[in-house]
């Protein structure tokens, strides 16, 4: 069995990509022979969809897959058939990052066709989606930022499995405050925050690729 992480964060090593990780660890503390990956969506050279609809010409070679040849064509084909994705990102703006749009775009559309005959994903995979941000919960509530992210979780319900998510808030983004213009952040409330939810947010992870092993 494989499964990938989706990194949409420009970072490698951050609030994004530990928890990506940890919840690929949860996958293989089920799954002990599963093969699993992180792909960072920056380290690749790839656009959204162009619309040349190749996807869905009635007996052209690329029916039902992007005909784009980029960088982003082999992962393509590595999830194709995968037993599950966990997509990950930064919330920037309200959103996920536009690289995790654009990722999106060409994942999920040549699976969908304008006719009752709607969805020719060869498999509907099980999926998950993890939010790091800035702000505090109350924020996120106030905002309504969860309104932007249904949109995205539609997507990929409509072809996929309706995701699992889970949001990381309140995220330490500095090492070292004093170097940016960043006075309206109390720094060691952001340290404290980081020292004591952070953990928690880790064990949340590590529970979602668990849950997510086990979806059929």
């Amino acid at each position: 069995m494989k499964f990938y992480a989706i990194n949409g964060s420009p970072r490698k090593n951050k609030n994004t990509a530990q928890l990506l990780d940890k919840s690929l660890e949860g996958i293989k503390s089920v799954i002990p022979d599963a093969e699993v990956e992180r792909i960072n969506l920056y380290d690749l050279d790839f656009k959204g969809c162009k619309s040349c609809f190749s996807c869905k010409r009635i007996g052209g070679k690329n029916y039902g897959k992007c005909a784009i040849n980029d960088d982003l064509a082999e992962v393509l084909e590595k999830l194709s058939l995968c037993d599950g994705v966990i997509l990950g990102s930064p919330i920037y703006f309200g959103d996920v990052t536009g690289e995790l749009r654009s990722f999106i775009e060409r994942f999920a559309f040549p699976y969908l066709t304008y006719s009752s005959d709607d969805n020719i994903a060869p498999k509907r995979m099980p999926t998950a989606c993890i939010y790091t941000m800035n702000c505090p919960e109350e924020i996120f509530d106030m905002m309504n930022y969860q309104i932007t992210l249904n949109t995205l979780e539609g997507a990929l319900e409509a072809v996929f499995k309706k995701p699992i998510t889970m949001c990381s808030f309140d995220t330490y983004q500095f090492n070292d405050y004093s170097k940016f213009k960043s006075d309206m952040f109390d720094e060691a409330k952001k340290l404290e925050v980081r020292e004591t939810q952070f953990p928690k947010d880790l064990k949340e992870a590590y529970e979602l690729g668990q849950k997510l092993s086990k979806l059929e």
